[in-house]
């Protein structure tokens, strides 16, 4: 599987508003009153304040190790044209979240409590495998309630920790699959979620003790802020080279549609 990127960035900034959980599957959830179909989906009734301002200058980010599976060659787009504001919309002032280095970077904003997340992982990894080296995948854990928030944090005490590419598809079946973990509307349980990564080689003590760290709260406060200038009012959520929100009818629909704003991204930089 292709590398997942992550940033550091110590940027405050304060709490989004309520936002809503997109999931297609046939039982729609949604955190928010807004109800959402099974067809698309779902958008917050509360979307997160307006920002104008202008992502700071970061550093390239840390990528875990690759696997030894050389990147397939890059295909041309076939699917149907994309139409702006139905397919995508065009995110003003957009920036990606770390320097392109000449890639195109897809972000995808998600959360492990988050039940469309977990159905949406499967088809995106298999998407993910099958890209070009000239994509770059990066994933923002979404913050907009402190349970997102809490889960925001184990992904990146994870990552500082080297695990968490390799933790990343058994922390959304130990929530979802197994109920080992605790999920949306249960109380977060730090010591339960150390000793979970214990089997990953992480000591529970130095997880917990790194959930709270500084450089924790510094990728936590990068998050948000990217959140806000790039309008994200859903989960799971798609962004392409900072510029470009993918919208779609259906999880497919959605990754049909960043595969033509990679083309796009490819064909402008001349790649």
């Amino acid at each position: 599987m292709k590398s997942r990127s992550v940033l550091f960035a110590g940027l405050a900034l304060s709490s989004l508003a309520l936002a809503a959980c997109g999931n297609n599957a046939p039982t729609p959830h949604v955190f928010a009153p807004t109800p959402s179909t099974a067809a698309a989906p779902a958008a917050a009734s509360t979307a997160p304040a307006a920002s104008t301002a202008t992502p700071a200058s970061v550093p390239a980010p840390q990528q875990t190790a690759a696997n030894d599976t050389p990147a397939p060659p890059a295909q041309a787009y076939t699917g149907p044209a994309l139409v702006p504001g139905v397919d995508y919309e065009e995110i003003p002032g957009g920036q990606p979240f770390a320097p392109n280095d000449g890639k195109v970077e897809v972000v995808e904003f998600f959360n492990y409590i988050c039940p469309g997340c977990n159905a949406f992982e499967q088809g995106f990894e298999t998407w993910e495998q099958r890209q070009a080296a000239d994509v770059r995948i990066t994933l923002v854990p979404a913050t907009f309630r402190p349970d997102f928030t809490e889960y925001a944090k184990v992904y990146y005490a994870a990552q500082a920790l080297g695990v968490a590419e390799k933790a990343h598809k058994a922390v959304f079946d130990a929530i979802h699959l197994q109920g080992i973990l605790p999920g949306e509307g249960q109380p977060f349980d730090a010591d339960k979620v150390a000793a979970f990564y214990a089997q990953f080689g992480v000591d529970p003590a130095q997880f917990k003790n790194t959930l709270s760290s500084f450089a924790v709260s510094g990728k936590i406060n990068r998050a948000k802020q990217y959140m806000i200038a790039s309008k994200i009012m859903s989960t799971p959520s798609l962004v392409v080279d900072g510029k470009y929100l993918v919208k779609g009818k259906s999880w497919d629909d959605m990754l049909r549609i960043a595969d033509g704003l990679v083309a796009q991204q490819r064909a402008t930089a001349g790649k």
